[in-house]
C-alpha cells in the first residue's frame, strides 16, 4: 500500500503527539523509554474505541523523537531554560509543556524537518492540550527562540 502525502503528514503529526505523550508518561510514571515506546506502538497507534480511532503514527519518527529527547535531554532542557524567563525554569513549567519542549527540541536539534514546520506542529499540539489558554502562544515563543538558537540561518 502506497501512502499519499497527506497520509504521511498525518502520521508524522501523530508521531509528534505520541512522542509528547510518551515523554510525559515516562516522567509521570518513572518508566523507561523502551517500555513506553513499545506500549505506544502496540496499544496506542491506530487504537480504536467505540466511536473514535487513534491515528496511525510514523513509528520511526516517534522512536527518533523519544530517543533523541532522552539522549539529548540536558542540552534541550538548557536550551529551553534560555528561552524561558528567568523566573520560570523548565522544572516549574507544566509537565505536558516540558514534554512538548523536549520532543520539539529533539526534532529541532536532531531532525530534518524545517524549523517552521516543527514549530507549527508542536504549537498545534500545545493548543490541543490547552484549548482554553495561551499555552499555544507561549509554546510558539519558546520554540521560536529555541529554533533560532539551533539554526539562525533558517530565519
Amino acid at each position: 500500500m502506497t501512502l499519499s502525502g497527506n497520509q504521511k503528514r498525518q502520521m508524522k503529526s501523530a508521531a509528534r503527539l505520541y512522542a509528547v505523550q510518551a515523554l510525559f508518561q515516562m516522567e509521570a510514571a518513572g518508566q523507561t523509554a523502551d517500555r513506553v515506546m513499545v506500549e505506544f506502538e502496540n496499544h496506542r497507534f491506530g487504537e480504536e474505541f467505540d466511536d473514535y480511532a487513534m491515528a496511525e503514527g510514523d513509528s520511526p519518527l516517534f522512536r527518533k523523537l523519544v530517543e533523541d529527547a532522552v539522549n539529548h535531554q540536558a542540552r534541550i532542557d538548557q536550551m529551553t531554560d534560555r528561552a524561558l524567563v528567568a523566573k520560570w525554569p523548565i522544572g516549574r513549567i507544566d509537565p505536558t509543556l516540558r514534554a512538548l519542549f523536549r520532543a520539539a527540541g529533539a526534532e529541532l536539534t536532531q531532525g530534518e524537518a524545517p524549523p517552521k514546520v516543527v514549530i507549527t506542529e508542536f504549537v498545534d499540539i500545545a493548543k490541543a492540550f490547552f484549548p482554553q489558554s495561551d499555552e499555544g502562544k507561549f509554546a510558539n515563543a519558546v520554540l521560536d527562540h529555541m529554533a533560532r538558537e539551533v539554526n539562525p540561518e533558517a530565519f
